[in-house]
This record gives C-alpha cells, sequence and structure tokens, in this order.
C-alpha cells in the first residue's frame, strides 16, 4: 500500500504523534505539508524523507484562514492537535470544525481526525465534552471522516510512561491517583501504522470510527508499578484517597505544574479502554505492541546508573 505521491496535509505534524504519523506516511510515497503554528518546532520531520518530500506551512487550527491556506491543493488532511489543559472548546471543537470544513471546500479526497477514547458530548469532563463535540463537528462538514479514538500513548517522546518514570526515580515514596483506573496504552507507531493504512484506502474506511488500544489492559496502579520494574526502582506506591484527590485537583489544578486538574480528576472516573464491540486495530490488519516491547529502549535514562547502568527486567 502506497500513496504514490498524494500530498498530505498534517495539522501537527511537528508534535509527538506528528512525527510518527508523518514517518509512515513518507515511506510510502506520500508528499506532506506539514502545517504547524511555529514551523520550527517541525523541522525535525524534514530529514525523515526524500529532498522535496517535505513542505512546511504556519498555520493555527483557531484561524480559518490559516487553514484554508494550508489544505489548498492537498489530496488528504489529517488533524492530530490536541491539548490537555487549556481551551478545549476552541481547540477541539472550533478547530476541528475549520480544518473539516476547509478540507471539505478544497474537495479533498480523506480527512483521518485523531480523537480519544473518553470523547463523549456528556462526558463529566470538559476534555471529554469537547472531543466528543468535535467529532460530530468534524463529521457535519466532511461525512466520510476518518475518526481514530486511542486510549493513551505511548513512546520515547511521550509525557504519560516518561513522566511516571520520572516522577519514580526522584520519590522513595510515590503517590498515584486513580490507581484503579483501567488503560489500554497503544504504541505510537501502531497508531501512525493505522493512519498510514487509513489514507491508503480511504474508501474502505470512510465515515467510520475506530478505537484504538493496546494488548494489556492496566490500572494506573499496575502501571506504575510495571515502570519502577523496567527502571530497576524499589518503591512504596500509596493510594491517594478520592477524598484527598479530589481536593488536591480542586485547590492545586489552577496553579502552573500542578500534579492534577480537576478536569483530569473527573477523567480518571472511568476507565479508558476500547469498547466491546468497537472497531479497532483489527480493520487496519495491525498487531498490538507491548509497552515491553519497545519501552527498554527508551527508558534506560530512569534506572539507578542511567544507560549503561545494570540491566533491568522489561516488564
Amino acid at each position: 500500500m502506497n500513496l504514490d505521491g498524494r500530498l498530505i496535509c498534517i495539522f501537527g505534524g511537528g508534535g509527538f504523534v506528528g512525527r510518527y504519523v508523518a514517518q509512515a506516511l513518507l515511506e510510502r510515497g506520500a508528499r506532506l505539508r506539514i502545517a504547524e503554528r511555529n514551523i520550527k518546532n517541525a523541522m525535525h520531520i524534514k530529514p525523515l524523507g526524500n529532498l522535496g518530500q517535505t513542505q512546511f506551512v504556519s498555520a493555527d487550527v483557531t484561524r480559518k484562514d490559516s487553514v484554508t491556506r494550508a489544505v489548498r491543493g492537498c489530496d488528504a488532511v489529517v488533524n492530530l492537535v490536541g491539548v490537555l489543559k487549556g481551551d478545549f472548546e476552541r481547540v477541539h471543537v472550533e478547530g476541528a470544525r475549520n480544518v473539516a470544513e476547509a478540507a471539505a471546500a478544497a474537495s479533498c479526497r480523506s480527512l483521518l481526525h485523531l480523537s480519544a477514547i473518553d470523547a463523549d458530548s456528556d462526558s463529566p469532563s470538559r476534555y471529554g465534552r469537547s472531543k466528543g463535540d468535535g467529532e460530530k463537528a468534524v463529521l457535519q462538514a466532511f461525512a466520510d471522516a476518518i475518526i481514530l479514538r486511542p486510549s493513551i500513548i505511548f513512546g520515547r517522546e511521550d509525557q504519560f510512561i516518561n513522566r511516571f518514570a520520572g516522577m519514580i526515580a526522584m520519590l522513595p515514596v510515590v503517590p498515584i491517583i486513580g490507581g484503579d483506573t483501567r488503560f489500554q496504552p497503544i504504541f505510537v507507531g501502531d497508531v501512525a501504522d493505522v493512519a498510514a493504512r487509513a489514507l491508503s484506502q480511504p474508501e474502505l474506511y470512510a465515515g467510520q470510527t475506530f478505537e484504538l488500544g493496546g494488548p494489556e489492559i492496566l490500572s494506573m496502579g499496575d502501571i506504575n508499578r510495571r515502570i519502577a520494574r523496567m527502571t530497576g526502582r524499589d518503591r512504596t506506591f500509596v493510594d491517594v484517597p478520592d477524598v484527598a484527590a479530589s481536593l488536591m485537583a480542586r485547590v492545586l489544578g489552577p496553579l502552573p505544574g500542578a500534579p492534577i486538574t480537576a478536569d483530569q480528576y473527573r477523567m480518571l472516573q472511568k476507565d479508558n479502554v476500547v469498547a466491546t464491540g468497537a472497531k479497532g486495530l483489527d480493520a487496519f490488519g495491525v498487531s498490538p505492541t507491548p509497552l515491553a516491547a519497545v519501552a527498554p529502549g527508551w527508558m534506560e535514562k530512569y534506572t539507578p546508573h542511567g544507560r549503561f547502568g545494570a540491566s533491568v527486567k522489561a516488564g
């Protein structure tokens, strides 16, 4: 399956997921237009392709004029833009609508929109509601859009596994908020593979929503203990009671560097796993990659002696 020189615009192409999606598309022969608010943040994508295979454009999904310019002449559009804090509605709803409307107006062949497993217009969290409303806005403007809903995405540059690994490396006693909440972490390379396959044959996936999860369902507590084993750290884990966690989120949440926001606490009240009967990786012929198969490659820096320390268990 190759993309035969098709021009694909990726909004958020310079980010964590964008790096892998860009590489997967370049390997299949696509030409890319990376759309970022600050083009300098995406320059690391250029060496991934051949000379002239990648171009860059300054664009902000919340500004319709810049989005319109970015998608002009493109065969397909990918929207990977998302935030974990801030103005969810402006980015996840208005921004998603701008991208979808621009793709439709430009007669693009396909649109791929990255959402999240907890996308739900009735969600108790603003994040979940904005993701659900964003999906609706996308489908209203571009009925054949392909929507991907991943669980937590992990990889070398992620802000999930790395965040907890850093905390475990520093603290002898590690507090866990939402220890029983379950996740189905998925490798970023698998998400990128799905995106590339979907855009290679968009007629097979048009107008459908897919939930993407890895081969294991792990609680927040399981994930932290797994990371400790991977990094050779003997730690004591303490579950933070719900009352204390809720108070912490309300009081400290608005402050810079807060361990958890009130909205993130609300998100932890629901499992983040693939729904029973949902279409997923199988529809693309992709086998999920276990955390233990790839994490040792970048977790060494969190071991007691760093990269050159003694080997530790993979999982």
